[in-house]
């Protein structure tokens, strides 16, 4: 709680000796001599109640940008953020992101940035596989698909620039972040449309 000047002149009163010679008038000079002490104790005190403020992500101004720093943003994935409340948003999401290697997490993954995907995994053909399945020897053990939306294909327009490709491929901020949280040893890659 934020404290006032006179809350801190009070204090220091109260810490005075009872008697005659220790006038507490409001005009007086002892009471003018701790009102210039109380000023900066109020300031300090104000400070602290602020600095409760700043040790939260959600509620920092002051030290966001340490905030920023020590949880590597802006980082490529995310993008700029425009207000305040973006920034603070990255940062408590950064904070208090788990990390996982499962399918379900990089589902979810997906679904928080907005897109609904399925993960193909390829597994090494065996002697009791299915005549059908694909032949996926080797270092395509390590490698899994994520399929995603056809809406991410854009396609040239009337309004589109003669130097634009006439169609593309990709998603950066979701290939962007497959690519930064998946397990170092392994490889993904990406399919529109399916």
């Amino acid at each position: 709680m934020r404290a006032t000047i006179d809350q801190y002149l009070n204090n220091l009163r109260s810490l005075m000796p009872k008697g005659k010679a220790w006038a507490r008038e409001n005009e007086a000079g002892l009471t003018r001599l701790l009102r210039a002490f109380a000023t900066p104790l109020m300031r300090v005190h104000n400070r602290a109640v602020d600095l409760i403020d700043e040790v939260d992500p959600r509620t920092s101004v002051e030290l966001l940008p340490d905030w920023e720093r020590v949880c590597g943003l802006p980082d490529p994935c995310s993008g700029q953020p425009e207000s305040l409340a973006e920034r603070r948003d990255q940062v408590v999401a950064k904070l208090a992101a788990r990390g996982g290697q499962s399918i379900p997490f990089f589902v979810e993954l997906a679904s928080n940035l907005g897109y609904v995907v399925t993960i193909t995994e390829f597994r090494p053909f065996r002697c009791i596989s299915k005549c059908n399945d694909p032949l996926t020897q080797g270092d395509w053990r390590f490698v899994w698909q994520v399929n995603a939306p056809a809406e991410t294909i854009r396609t040239m327009t009337v309004n589109s620039g003669c130097s634009e490709p006439l169609r593309t491929w990709g998603n950066a901020p979701l290939e962007c972040n497959f690519n930064r949280l998946k397990p170092a040893h392994t490889k993904v890659i990406f399919t529109y449309g399916a």
